[in-house]
């Protein structure tokens, strides 16, 4: 099943071998002047964005050492995944960056404090709804419900060329690991 996705979509939502769904989004106007706040001195309206999903085996609304072991677990396959893609691209002479999903700051070019909402934007880009819980927004996967962890990567970059290095990426990581002797 293919996710709904917006006028902003160069793709349709894809999975990685792990279960990580993602798309790649061109930049939407209103996100332009939020976005040259969390990366001073480049040119967004070429910059690519890369949503991704994981299912997560629990409701992550809820709290609890449950949910917080959960969302690290999350976290970590992520910020694997993203810091790989990232450093292929930069690696290519492309500009990249990631999220850190809990506080929405860039992870490669941290001079700012500005803070990405990755809620806002999954609703914007692929049309996930959201709903209150307390004093959070929080976003209803299609198929998942709130069981979701958001995390986005950008790039300026070709968009085949960022899909070959997600491919890439997806890849090296789905490959047991070798012992050696």
């Amino acid at each position: 099943m293919v996710a709904e996705v917006g006028r902003y979509a160069l793709t349709p939502v894809m999975t990685t071998s792990k279960g990580m769904e993602y798309s790649v989004h061109t930049c939407p106007r209103q996100y332009k002047s939020d976005l040259e706040a969390i990366f001073p001195g480049v040119r967004v309206m070429d910059l690519l964005i890369i949503p991704t999903c994981q299912n997560s085996e629990v409701d992550l609304v809820r709290t609890g050492e449950v949910i917080e072991e959960e969302k690290d677990r999350l976290l970590e396959i992520f910020v694997d995944f993203a810091k790989q893609v990232c450093e292929l691209l930069i690696s290519q002479g492309h500009w990249a960056d990631y999220l850190d999903p809990a506080s929405g700051l860039p992870m490669i070019h941290k001079d700012t404090n500005t803070v990405y909402s990755e809620v806002d934007a999954l609703s914007t880009l692929l049309h996930y709804t959201c709903q209150n819980a307390g004093c959070c927004k929080v976003i209803l996967h299609p198929k998942w419900g709130s069981s979701v962890y958001p995390a986005t990567l950008f790039a300026k970059a070709p968009l085949e060329v960022v899909l070959e290095a997600i491919n890439k990426v997806d890849e090296q990581t789905s490959k047991p690991a070798t012992r050696i002797p």
